[in-house]
């Protein structure tokens, strides 16, 4: 079996000797259980991705094969989120172009897909809540009549615009009002974004959760659910349990899945995760015993992942999506490892190695003398050998 030295915090290295590959059964059919999503990364064209220019960076072909992957795999993709690098490199129009794509080709093989909605394309940083609310509608029109269903994602531009809990409700209220589908809320922590600290207008999370829950009450029937990624179990637990009947709690929680998807015995949480972008055979495998009835086996094919997904989320985590992108480069699934606005950089060396050890540990590389050559290949090329 393979064996690559890989760079460790002191300056030495340290040789892994590759495992065998994880042996799972997928599924392509969607899991009946849960509602399951994975937002999907996006692939940069080599040539072009930089710091400098945002525009034009997007290999095309490749990123809608990670897609098709997925949905082989009988997952859903949530589509333009931040694991696509919305807000650090992808824009409104290339969220907008990347959706439209995305939805076509979802048409062609049944694919199941959700796309992020924000307010990025204004151009100030001090737009007012009117300008803030026709942002948001804007955005929903857009992908609701190229046939999508959208999760309104926090805005940033609210955040700083927002003097309460009402500017909140108002917004809100305007765009729920005038959307056709239901949609998808999105609660995101400052952990993955400081820029939206104390979103709903209250720093304190109880506070909050009363303002998500007075929203979701006024519009029950244009809410399908809310996905929460606060890196908080005990507070996902506790909006479960306040939830009305019908309306959805996706985890976007990287660090503690397993349990909240597996529930309570009462209280159970669907998916919408970055982390089953780079685990999607895991997950797929997890659901078709989970709909089968079998707790354990569920647990036991995806609680070993936890280890890699907390390592991929871990501060500052708002550069997770590099991990991703840097597994589907060793697994194969891209041919370099360059991403939009050159953020690749946002992650050390030894992360990455980091990342190569944890990945082997749970049998990720389907390939390992594959993925030994092109590692080494990479980190000869930073002075490794």
């Amino acid at each position: 079996m393979a064996s690559i030295a890989l760079p460790t915090s002191d300056g030495s290295t340290r040789t892994l000797a590759f495992g065998e590959p994880a042996r799972l059964n997928t599924r392509s059919t969607a899991p009946t259980s849960r509602a399951v999503y994975a937002a999907s990364h996006v692939v940069a064209d080599p040539l072009r991705a930089s710091a400098e220019n945002a525009a034009d960076q997007i290999d095309w072909d490749a990123t809608l094969q990670l897609r098709r992957d997925l949905w082989s795999l009988g997952l859903g993709v949530a589509e333009s989120m931040d694991t696509a690098q919305r807000g650090m490199g992808l824009d409104w129009a290339g969220a907008r172009e990347l959706a439209v794509r995305t939805l076509t080709d979802a048409k062609s093989v049944g694919g199941r897909v959700v796309v992020g909605v924000a307010t990025d394309q204004l151009k100030t940083d001090s737009p007012s809540l009117e300008e803030i609310r026709d942002a948001y509608m804007e955005q929903v029109e857009a992908i609701e009549s190229a046939g999508g269903e959208v999760v309104l994602m926090a805005s940033r531009h609210l955040a700083r615009a927002a003097s309460g809990p009402d500017d909140y409700l108002s917004v809100y209220d305007a765009v729920l009002s005038a959307a056709t589908r239901p949609v998808v809320l999105h609660w995101l922590g400052s952990v993955f974004d400081p820029a939206l600290d104390g979103y709903w207008g209250s720093a304190d999370p109880s506070a909050a959760m009363d303002t998500v829950l007075q929203i979701i009450d006024s519009h029950r029937e244009r809410v399908r659910g809310i996905k929460v990624s606060l890196l908080d179990p005990a507070l996902e637990i506790a909006l479960r349990r306040r939830m009305p009947d019908g309306v959805r709690v996706f985890t976007g929680d990287d660090y503690n899945y397993v349990d909240l998807i597996a529930g309570d015995g009462t209280h159970t949480s669907d998916a919408l995760l970055g982390a089953f972008a780079a685990l999607g055979p895991f997950a797929s495998a997890a659901f078709a015993r989970l709909d089968d009835g079998d707790e354990q086996g569920f647990r036991n094919i995806l609680g070993p992942t936890e280890t890699l997904s907390r390592l991929l989320f871990a501060a500052p985590t708002q550069y997770y999506k590099v991990g991703v992108a840097w597994l589907a480069y060793l697994g194969g699934k891209q041919d370099h490892f360059r991403m939009i606005g050159g953020f690749e950089t946002g992650r050390s060396l030894t992360h990455l190695a980091e990342l190569v050890r944890a990945a082997d540990a749970i049998g990720l590389f389907t390939d390992p003398d594959f993925t030994a050559a092109r590692a080494s290949a990479y980190f000869a090329v930073h002075g490794i050998r």
